[in-house]
């Protein structure tokens, strides 16, 4: 059984992290601001990170496929996987929530 390094953990932690971070900005940038070339748009980061946990999605379940087939008998990179996977989900999830509230609270302000 191959059991993961730190140094693999730390770069897979790095990568939520960064994924959190680009959705925290794009979260956080003024209403109507013009984008220029250098400051991407929000919804190019949103398609991003939707476009990123898809793969996180798809390579858990490739992994899952590998480990029941028997191909596999790394137990560790299948839990990390599934949990990357659905750290990433959730993040999307907690994303998609708050910009239904903001709309929703848009939507019912008097004119």
């Amino acid at each position: 059984m191959k059991a993961i390094n730190s140094s693999q953990l730390m770069i897979m932690r790095q990568a939520i992290i960064a994924q959190n971070d680009i959705l925290k900005k794009a979260a956080s940038a003024p209403s109507g601001t013009v984008a220029t070339p250098s400051q991407p748009v929000f919804s190019d980061a949103l398609k991003s990170a939707i476009g990123d946990v898809s793969k996180l999605q798809h390579i858990s379940g490739d992994i899952t496929r590998e480990y029941t087939s028997g191909q596999s008998n790394e137990v560790a990179k299948v839990m990390i996987a599934k949990q990357k996977a659905s750290l990433g989900f959730e993040l999307t999830l907690q994303v998609r929530n708050k910009l239904i509230k903001a709309y929703q609270d848009i939507m019912t302000m008097p004119v």
